[in-house]
């Protein structure tokens, strides 16, 4: 089982189609109008922010990466040998630091 996710492996499975896209995932990516190609770009260039090393069924991560300068964050389990795509969204400035990487301490 993975513990610590890398990015090169994330994008190794993700460019060999071993992704699971959730109903979860698609119903926001939807909803906050992000492309799947958009997804791919900010894989492809991004970097993890935060681990999650315990979350159930699969360790996950955070993803930060940028399509059309567009900052997207991805959380991303996996599984091994399979990512399973959880949600994705538009950091919300109000949440977020302006280097999209750093949550604001809420008082």
């Amino acid at each position: 089982m993975v513990s610590k996710l890398i990015i090169e492996n994330i994008r190794d499975l993700y460019e060999v189609k071993a992704v699971v896209l959730t109903q979860h995932f698609l119903d926001k990516i939807e909803i906050r109008n992000i492309k799947l190609a958009d997804i791919k770009v900010a894989i492809m260039n991004g970097e993890i922010i935060e681990q999650y090393p315990d979350d159930y069924p699969h360790p996950s991560c955070l993803v930060l990466g940028f399509s059309d300068s567009k900052p997207i964050h991805i959380v991303i389990g996996n599984s091994g040998d399979m990512l399973w795509l959880i949600t994705a969204y538009i950091p919300n400035i109000d949440k977020w630091e302006d280097d999209n990487k750093t949550r604001k301490v809420v008082s």
